[in-house]
C-alpha cells in the first residue's frame, strides 16, 4: 500500500522481488495509490520482468481482496483505476477471513480478424482486453509446448503479447486454457486471458454467453454481454509479507 505515492517500485526492486529463488517469487507485483480519475483507489502493475502492464484480471480481484482487509475500501462494490481504464469491483466475504469471491467488470473485448493458420485444426484471433492477447484454439493445450511457441509467436508483435492456448470443454461452455504472460512466461492462471479466450470462442460461435475457463490455477467464470466482459473468482491469502526495502535495493548494488 502507497496511498501518497512516496514508494516508488523501479524494475530491478520488482524483479528481485518476484524471483522465485532469492525474492519472494511472484507473477508481478501490485502497487495500490490513492484513487485517481474518481476511482476510490489505484492499480499500479508491474510484471516480473519489472515492466508495466496496463491490467490484470486477477491482479485486480486480489488486490480488492487486500484493500478489503485493509480499511481501503467498502464492500460490496468499489472503484479502481487501473492502465487500461476505470473498472468496478463487487466484493462478497467467504466463509472464513482468509477467502473472498470478486468479480471485475473488464470493459470490452476487441476483436480482431481471424488469423491464418499453418494447422488446419487451429483458430487464432487477437483480442484487446486492455492489454494485448492472442487466442490460438486448438487441441488438448496439455500437451502444446508453450516455453517453446509463447515467446515464438509473442516476439511476432510489436510490444509483446499475451498467447492463450485453448481448447473447447471438458464440458458445454467450458474452455480449457494455458498462457504464456507477456513479461512473465507461463503462468498458472491469467484473468485477462480468459477473458480473451471466452471472447475469441464466443465468435466463433463455440460457446455461449457465459464461460467457465479451467487454467491450471483454478477456473474462472466469465459473462460476456452488451456492455462488456466481467471476470469472477475466488480469492484467498496466503501471507503477509514484511520487505525491508532499503535492504533490498542495497543487495541489487
Amino acid at each position: 500500500m502507497d496511498l501518497d505515492g512516496r514508494q516508488p517500485l523501479e524494475p530491478a526492486v520488482v524483479r528481485a522481488l518476484c524471483d522465485r529463488h532469492y525474492g519472494v517469487g511472484a507473477d508481478g507485483v501490485i502497487r495500490v495509490l490513492g484513487g485517481r480519475l474518481g476511482a476510490e483507489i489505484t492499480m499500479e502493475l508491474r510484471n516480473a520482468d519489472g515492466l508495466e502492464a496496463e491490467m490484470s484480471g486477477n491482479g485486480i480481484r486480489c488486490l480488492a481482496q487486500a484493500s478489503v482487509h485493509a480499511g481501503l475500501v467498502s464492500p460490496p462494490a468499489f472503484s479502481v483505476a487501473t492502465g487500461a481504464g476505470i473498472r468496478t469491483v463487487e466484493f462478497r466475504p467467504g466463509n472464513r477471513p482468509d477467502v473472498a469471491e470478486a468479480s471485475v467488470d473488464m470493459g470490452k473485448a476487441e476483436l480482431g480478424p481471424d488469423q491464418t493458420q499453418e494447422f488446419g485444426d487451429c483458430k487464432s484471433r487477437q483480442v484487446d482486453m486492455g492489454n494485448p492477447h492472442l487466442v490460438v484454439l486448438g487441441p488438448d493445450p496439455s500437451g502444446v509446448m508453450v516455453g517453446e511457441l509463447g515467446p515464438r509467436l509473442q516476439g511476432l508483435h510489436p510490444g509483446g503479447v499475451n498467447v492463450e492456448f485453448v481448447a473447447l470443454g471438458p464440458g458445454t461452455d467450458e474452455l480449457t486454457m494455458r498462457v504464456w504472460e507477456r513479461g512473465v512466461g507461463e503462468t498458472l492462471a491469467c484473468g485477462t486471458g480468459a477473458c480473451a479466450a471466452a471472447a475469441a470462442a464466443h465468435s466463433w460461435g463455440l460457446v455461449g454467453d457465459v464461460v467457465t475457463v479451467h487454467n491450471r490455477g483454478g477456473s474462472l467464470r466469465v459473462a460476456l454481454g452488451s456492455n462488456g466482459v466481467s471476470l469472477a473468482g475466488p480469492t484467498r491469502k496466503v501471507a503477509d509479507v514484511e520487505v525491508d526495502l532499503a535492504a533490498l535495493r542495497a543487495s541489487l548494488q
